[in-house]
């Protein structure tokens, strides 16, 4: 892997081990860069801070974080600040728990990032891989990442340990009600079940691209070229359903997904 600058440095714990590590993140996301404009003389839009008692504009460099205690009245929170809230966490990942993977449901997920090991830490950090190959478990941790504590799951990915950052229990909400019933026809869903196993087929990541952000590129390049741009017609919606065991058979014409 290419080298790129770590997010994060400190060391995983656990027990009286002490792994350096670097974090970098696992994901990238693809969009495109669409600027503000004014709609009279297409400029670009520029977004100014400004003083609320002098009007002026203030520059990035002399921008501090503040807490308002009382109404109208702050302190200010330098990075110093929140060291030594918690000194120990701003620098270490601690390991409190192991717990089999398949034990934690995937809404608590919420973003992958890669462990390096540091200068030093090799051994130790391939220990610990091997170990939760081995064991077929995951590391429960608790770190410091942009001035907030994460729960997060260590665990192996491919010859490197991946963080897993989690959500806390109370960020996940309450399953809402949507009053289907459970109760369906046997034959339907036998059919329906045919149909899953017909579509069934191993999963290949690279077969699903963003074709929305494509063919938007494509668009914007027509417009800048000052070509005409067709627009397709949208298709046509079915109309309701009246009988399934009719859509299901239906459903059941040998197809293929195309990659």
């Amino acid at each position: 892997m290419a080298a790129v600058r770590p997010i994060w440095s400190g060391t995983i714990s656990f027990g009286l081990v002490n792994i350096p590590v670097k974090l970098v993140s696992a994901v990238q996301t693809e969009e495109l860069d669409l600027h503000m404009l004014s709609k009279k003389d297409k400029a670009p839009i520029r977004y100014a801070r400004i003083d609320t008692k002098t009007d002026k504009e203030v520059e990035w460099k002399d921008i501090v974080k503040g807490f308002e205690y009382a109404k109208g009245k702050f302190v200010i929170v330098d990075e110093e600040d929140f060291q030594k809230a918690s000194p120990q966490k701003s620098k270490s990942i601690d390991i409190v728990q192991f717990v089999k993977a398949e034990e934690i449901d995937p809404i608590y997920f919420e973003k992958p990032y890669y462990i390096l090991p540091a200068k030093g830490g090799e051994k130790t950090y391939g220990l610990l891989l091997k170990a939760l190959e081995k064991a077929g478990t995951v590391g429960i941790a608790e770190f410091m990442l942009r001035n907030r504590e994460h729960v997060c799951a260590i665990k192996p990915y491919k010859e490197v340990l991946m963080l897993e950052q989690m959500r806390y229990e109370t960020e996940i909400k309450e399953v809402p009600a949507t009053g289907v019933s459970t109760k369906v026809a046997e034959k339907e869903l036998s059919l329906a079940l045919k149909l899953i196993e017909q579509l069934t087929e191993a999963f290949n990541p690279a077969a699903f691209k963003d074709d929305y952000i494509i063919q938007l590129k494509k668009v914007i390049k027509a417009k800048a070229a000052g070509k005409q741009i067709r627009i397709a017609e949208p298709d046509k919606k079915t109309a309701p359903v009246k009988d399934l065991m009719e859509v299901l058979k239906a459903s059941l014409a040998p197809k293929k997904r195309t990659a």
